[in-house]
């Protein structure tokens, strides 16, 4: 028998009106690129040669990257058959993603998961998803097109020297293919009992390095399901359009790319929830001489539109300004350094009798300075110092620091460990934030940035001809962790929670043959708090969850991929809010028709009818996932 406890009334009021969601897009091979048997014969040289760009702000191969980071590749998100970025994302062993109900998902690294995560930063193609209301991010906002996907890289573990002050406890950075490569035309069609919807994607070449692409999509996700058999009233609709150029000269590059979306979420208060959007980002990459050296700069425009009615209503206007310059020696010392600058326009409208944001509108600024230096002792070892100098509105200036060293006794393993302090820095909800209800009053004010300092030690390596394996060890200890605090009359937030987490996560994959392939993931970890943590629970996190993955390329044409994936019960300290765990099955069949058509049939829970993954309210019953089955259609032109 499941059993769900009552959180604290202020989490309770205070989660209330905060919305993350899940994004539709297509998971299936498009004619012009690699089809299915060149993507299943890719050698373990060539994944561990894989690029990626969020460990050190440029370029270095996978087996190089000193910290515990785990890379989502588009083959990956192929051939598990999801639709949705927070479903692409329960392929990273070390995230903990669980969904609440049609719209929202509860998404964290190394614990701290609740609706309103806020130590784990998201960038997608260099564009920070954050909002000020709580220092998190609203996942039903973040959508894009699943097959324009390259890669997602996901570090877990501090980043905050590169990343900034919400990068606590990992990094999200979602890297979408340049429109060079994704030319001709590509329709979809998706029909199926959680979710229904199409798009539409054009790309053609501007001049001979030049090109761009279009698209456009809407989603509909139906009422999902109470424990108790009632519907929840969740089901949202999502359109979205969006396009990207890029140009190249001359070893200069361009990116232009934009996106808007509008949505509804029904829901059981006064009126439908409507949500919309756009941003537009630019970016300018220029190389410097003959050594390697370059120069960028990018901006983005990002407008928001929230309307919660009965709660709270949101017009934010951000802009984000950003250098950086990367001067590479040929002794292989590095240098990556530069700053930013951010302003967000924040006007809320309070539309509830209970609670408000005060003043309603508030003009935030940010600003930083950082820089990471690379200095290697010999062809084995390496040192890596890091800081950043960040200012905000509330608590003035952070600094974040990072030393790690790594040794590479061979070709085929890297040993690194890793310390570093981070700081997560206010938002409104922590400094403008109160709520005047019967017997339940909070004020806020004079909230202090949370700390964490961790160490980490990992291991990486090859097994034998046809796989590798990454093992991370990590401790965190936190200060100043956010806390309901008694006063005269009431409560006020404050910094009055200490905590440690201490685990290990780790993945490996192995090819037996060019046909059978299997990957697995563990992560363990065990927290402990003290102070106000039956007010305030810092989180609700498994101790335990683990994952096996075996794909099996059937011809060159077929492929057939499953998932065993096991989550253990949930715990919230304090107040003790309890999710039994769960073990379900998913598999998905792939099938290229014609080279132009691609079928892909997915499968959801396909042993375990309905589970709970997440109790976000103690004011109603949480929802159940069930089965489900999806059927996509792709046709290239």
């Amino acid at each position: 028998m499941r059993v769900y406890h009552a959180a604290a009334g202020y989490r309770r009021r205070t989660l209330s009106f905060v919305l993350a969601g899940g994004l539709l897009a297509s998971a299936s091979a498009r004619a012009d690129e690699p089809g299915f048997n060149e993507l299943a014969g890719m050698s373990l040289e060539q994944l561990a040669n894989l690029q990626i760009t969020s460990v050190s702000r440029a370029s270095e191969r996978l087996s190089d990257a000193p910290a515990s980071v785990y890379v989502i590749t588009a083959d990956d998100i192929r051939r598990a058959g999801v639709a949705t970025l927070p479903e692409a994302l329960r392929l990273a062993p070390n995230l903990q993603v669980a969904q609440i109900n049609a719209s929202q998902y509860a998404i964290s690294s190394r614990g701290f998961n609740s609706i309103t995560s806020n130590k784990l930063q998201v960038l997608i193609d260099g564009r920070v998803v954050y909002t000020p209301l709580y220092s998190g991010v609203f996942w039903d906002a973040q959508d894009m097109p699943l097959d324009d996907v390259e890669r997602i890289e996901v570090i877990s573990g501090p980043a905050s020297t590169l990343w900034g002050g919400n990068a606590v406890n990992g990094a999200i950075n979602v890297i979408t293919k340049k429109a060079g490569d994704t030319q001709g035309g590509l329709a979809s069609l998706d029909a199926g009992n959680r979710e229904r919807g199409g798009g539409v994607r054009y790309g053609a070449k501007l001049g001979e390095d030049s090109a761009f692409r279009v698209y456009a999509k809407t989603q509909d996700f139906p009422h999902t399901d109470l424990v108790n058999g009632q519907s929840a009233q969740d089901a949202w609709r999502r359109d979205q359009a969006g396009f990207r150029a890029d140009f190249n000269r001359g070893g200069r590059a361009a990116t232009v790319q934009g996106d808007l979306y509008r949505e509804k979420v029904d829901q059981a208060g006064p009126a439908d929830q409507r949500h919309s959007g756009a941003n537009l980002l630019g970016r300018w990459q220029q190389p410097l001489g003959d050594g390697g050296a370059t120069l960028q700069l990018q901006g983005y425009l990002d407008h928001t539109e929230r309307l919660n009615p009965g709660v709270f209503g949101e017009v934010l206007d951000t802009i984000n300004l950003e250098a950086q310059h990367s001067l590479p020696w040929s002794d292989g010392r590095q240098l990556v350094w530069g700053g930013g600058y951010r302003y967000a326009d924040d006007k809320v409208s309070n539309l509830s009798t209970q609670l408000a944001f005060l003043p309603s509108r508030a003009k935030l600024h940010w600003g930083n300075l950082f820089a990471q230096w690379e200095k290697p002792f010999s062809s084995d070892w390496k040192l890596i110092a890091g800081a950043r100098l960040e200012h905000n509105n509330f608590t003035g200036f952070e600094f974040m620091p990072n030393l790690r060293l790594s040794w590479k006794p061979a070709g085929d393993r890297l040993v690194w460990a890793a310390l570093t302090r981070s700081a997560r820095v206010p938002s409104r909800l922590d400094d403008n934030f109160y709520i005047d209800a019967p017997g339940y009053h909070i004020v806020s004010g004079g909230f202090q940035s949370e700390i964490a300092r961790t160490l980490e030690l990992g291991y990486r390596s090859q097994i034998g001809a046809g796989g590798s394996y990454s093992v991370t060890a990590f401790n965190s200890l936190y200060d100043k962790l956010r806390s309901v605090d008694p006063i005269t009359g009431g409560y006020t937030l404050g910094n009055s929670i200490n905590g440690r987490t201490m685990g290990l996560e780790s993945w490996a994959s192995y090819r037996f043959n060019p046909a059978w392939r299997l990957a697995a993931g563990l992560a363990l970890m065990h927290e402990s708090f003290t102070g106000s943590t039956a007010q305030s629970p810092p989180g609700n996190d498994p101790r335990a969850q683990w994952s096996l993955r075996p794909s099996w390329q059937i011809s060159e044409h077929r492929q057939l991929s499953a998932a065993l994936r096991h989550v253990g019960a949930l715990q919230t300290f304090g107040s003790g809010v309890k999710v039994d765990g769960y073990t379900v099955v998913d598999a998905s069949y792939n099938w290229q028709a014609t080279r132009a058509v691609t079928l892909t049939l997915a499968l959801d829970n396909l042993f375990d009818r309905r589970h709970v993954e997440f109790a976000s309210s103690a004011s109603a019953a949480p929802v159940e996932i069930g089965r489900a089955g999806t059927m996509r259609l792709k046709v290239a032109f």
